[in-house]
This record gives C-alpha cells, structure tokens and sequence, in this order.
C-alpha cells in the first residue's frame, strides 16, 4: 500500500513539474493524484474509520488555506478593478534607470507583504510595461521584481502562500515572522540590487502616449469609479489584509475568518458607494465580478497538492522521510536551506506542505528557527529560476523572459541574494537566541 500511494504521488508530481512539455494543466495532475492517493488508501487500509478521520481532518486543514486564499485574491481584484494600485504606480516619475530600479524593487518588497507576491509582481511587471519601452531594460526590471516580490512576500504572513500555511498550522506567529525573517529578506533583495546598480545607468527611454504625460502622471480613472471611491477602497482593501493577524491576535480565531471579516466589509462598502449607480457601469466594480475573476485553477491545485500531501502524512511517510534526511544530511538547518534550493525546481508549496508533515510541533514548537527559516528558504529559494515560483511564471508570461536569459543574468543575482538572507538569519540565531 505504501509503496503504491507514494508511486502514485510521485507520479503526480513529475507531472506537475513537466506541465508546460504534458501540456497538462498542474491542477488536473494535482486533484488526479490527491484522489487516486486516497482512494489506494481507503482500498488498501485495514481500518476505513481511521482513513475517513484522517481525511476530514486534513480536507479540514486544507479548507482553512483553500478561504484565506479567496478571501485575498477576491480584495486585490475589488482593489485592481477601481484602479486602486495606481495611487502607488502614479506617484513614480523619475527617469533615472538606476533610481527608478531602486524604487520599484522597494516598492514591490513592501507592496508584496501586504498583498502576495504573485499579484504584486503582475502589477509591477504591468506598470514597467507602461514605463519603460526599450525591452532589454524591462526584462532586468522583471527579473529584479521577482526577487523582490519573493522576498518581501517571505517575511509576512499574508505576503507567500508557503508562509500563510506555517501561519494558519501553527507553526509560525506573525510578529515572530516579521522580526526572524525581515533583515534576511532585505538582504535578499539588497545584494542582487546592489549588482545591477553597477550594471544599469542612464536615462530610462519612456513610453509615449501610453497613459504618462511629460511629467510621468497618469490621467484619468478607471470607467465608474471616482479618485474619492478608487482611494476609499485601496487603503480598505489594503486596511482589511493587514488587519487580520491583528483579528487573530485580538480573536484567537483562525486567519480565515479575519479575512472574511474585512471582505464582508468592503463588500457591503462598495455595494453602497455604487448603489446609484447604472449597473452596466458598475458592473465590474462589484465582489461578484471580482470572484469570477480570481484564480480558480490555481485555488483548485492548492487542494489538490495539500490532499495529496496530506495521504503521505497519514501511512506515515513523511515521518519516515524526516528521519532519513537527518541521518543523510544531519542538520535541520542544512536540510531547509537545501530545501530552499529545491524550491526553485519544483513548486514550493508541496515541498513546505511536505516540511508541516515530516517535522511536528511537538518537536518543533511554534516559532522554532526551523519553521522561519523554512519560510525564508522556501520564499526566496524559487528566485533562482524562472520556472521556480508563481512570481517568476506570471514575469516569464508578461515579458516573454526565456529561460535561459533568466538564468544567465538573474539566477546568479537571486542565488548571491538567498545565500546572503540566509547567513544573516542562521547568524541572527546564534546571536540573538
């Protein structure tokens, strides 16, 4: 039974990491395994109550990610949709190359830990787009913003999905993230920046016509939100994301709520703002547009991968995994940071789901440097290739970025960047702990 449930699994994954050459969807490789899994287990088990408890217990698990991830996605479309983040892209108008490259990496860092860094990173590779023409200039900046986006989504608990997980299990708490991994994620981003410093010089060659006036100002507004309703609902959306770990602290309830709690907020806020409103004009304003418009595929591979995951925790295999990498490797530390690596191969969220499963709290209570460190690794080790985070996908997607050009000329930088981060944090435990 193990060795067919693992096989399968395996399986699953190769073909989730081989999905662009399958031309398989990951989420049909994903929910394929996690019910084949299962089902081998239920067949092959000898005890179908255990099975049946053990599945509602992980879907249960799953589901609490599976709410917080809609919940968010749900408040950045509300917010994109009234053109919201343009009260931060407006406000850029230098034309200098090197300090528009600082300002859009630091902007980025911090814009990707109060959303996530897959959407932070469409709408600065969007606004880059909108800045810059010549291309070579734009695929530095791309490849600059996943570094950032990674980084500053690492160091909060709403910024990465892998980091929202240690969250709501338990392993992590907010403010211990933010102060464990903050500096480390800085460092991640400040090395690779402070390379291409040397490198790029010059006066940006700016796009005509395409919404910037001389000045670098953007006109206009998006069709049937004001500037009043597009700022009102930024910083109530922003307001709402950073609002739930303070909802969790206050609460003790688990993070989905606090997320429920500030869309229910903006939902009944902007279904009043635009009541008297016609409704072909408003229309795409609304929460019920901005549901059909979040990314259901990838929620759908979320549970896929986590029930997949989670039918190797319950035969046990995870656990058997943890003790053989401790006696191959022998140090917990070296084990993440090579996980980190992994990262940039395969998906990071089977490998931290994986993690939540070989190493239990029992052992490693919550805040343990196991658990931050896996935050920072597993968030920024995918910097190193394109293909190794959402961040580097939607950039490759946007800017057309090859493959072999990211690793070439942003692979090294990201590697410098996640190797800096993590002798900072490893020194910061010897230090301060």
């Amino acid at each position: 039974m193990t060795l067919a449930i693992t096989f399968v699994f395996v399986l699953a994954y190769l073909a989730i990491a081989l999905e662009h050459p399958l031309r398989l969807h990951k989420t049909a490789s994903a929910l394929l395994g996690a019910a084949v899994c299962w089902s081998l287990y239920a067949l092959l088990g000898t005890d179908a109550g255990l099975v049946h408890e053990q599945l509602v217990e992980n879907l249960a698990e799953a589901a609490g990610i599976i709410v917080f991830l809609m919940g968010a996605m749900t408040i950045v479309e509300i917010v994109d949709a009234h053109g919201g983040f343009s009260l931060v892209t407006d406000r850029i108008h230098t034309r200098d190359l090197r300090k528009l490259m600082w300002i859009i990496a630091w902007v980025t860092f911090f814009l990707s830990a109060a959303l996530d860094n897959l959407t932070t990173t469409i709408v600065m590779v969007s606004l880059v787009r909108k800045l810059l023409k010549k291309h070579e200039d734009r695929l530095i900046f791309a490849g600059l913003i996943v570094i950032a986006a990674n980084a500053g989504g690492a160091w909060s608990p709403i910024g990465d999905v892998t980091t929202t997980m240690l969250w709501i299990g338990g392993q992590i708490s907010a403010g211990a993230i933010v102060q464990g991994v903050f500096f480390p994620s800085v460092l991640n981003l400040l090395v690779p920046l402070a390379v291409l410093s040397f490198w790029v010089k010059g006066e940006a060659t700016m796009v005509q016509g395409a919404g910037i006036d001389a000045a670098g100002h953007s006109p206009g507004h998006i069709a049937g939100a004001s500037v009043r309703e597009k700022t009102l609902v930024f910083f109530l959306g922003i307001g709402s994301l950073l609002f739930v770990p303070i909802f969790k602290t206050v609460t003790h309830l688990p993070p989905w709520m606090g997320i429920l709690f500030g869309l229910g907020v903006l939902w009944t806020v902007t279904e009043y703002i635009h009541r008297n409103k016609a409704e072909t004009s408003s229309s795409h304003l609304g929460v019920a547009s901005a549901l059909r418009r979040i990314d259901r595929p990838s929620v759908l591979f979320f549970l896929g991968i986590l029930l997949a995951v989670g039918s190797l925790q319950a035969i046990g295999q995870l656990a058997a995994a943890a003790g053989w990498l401790d006696q191959a490797v022998g140090n917990t530390a070296g084990i993440v940071f090579l996980i980190g690596i992994l990262s940039a191969i395969v998906d990071n969220v089977p490998l931290v789901a994986a993690s939540m499963g070989m190493y239990s709290l029992e052992n490693y209570p919550q805040d343990h440097f196991l658990w931050e460190f896996l935050a920072y690794c597993a968030g920024t080790g995918g910097s190193m290739l394109i293909i190794g985070s959402a961040a580097g996908v939607a950039a490759m997607g946007l800017e057309k970025i090859t493959f072999g050009w990211y690793l070439r000329k942003i692979g090294p930088l990201a590697a410098l960047g996640y190797f800096a981060g993590a002798g900072v944090f490893l020194l910061q435990v010897q230090v301060l702990r």
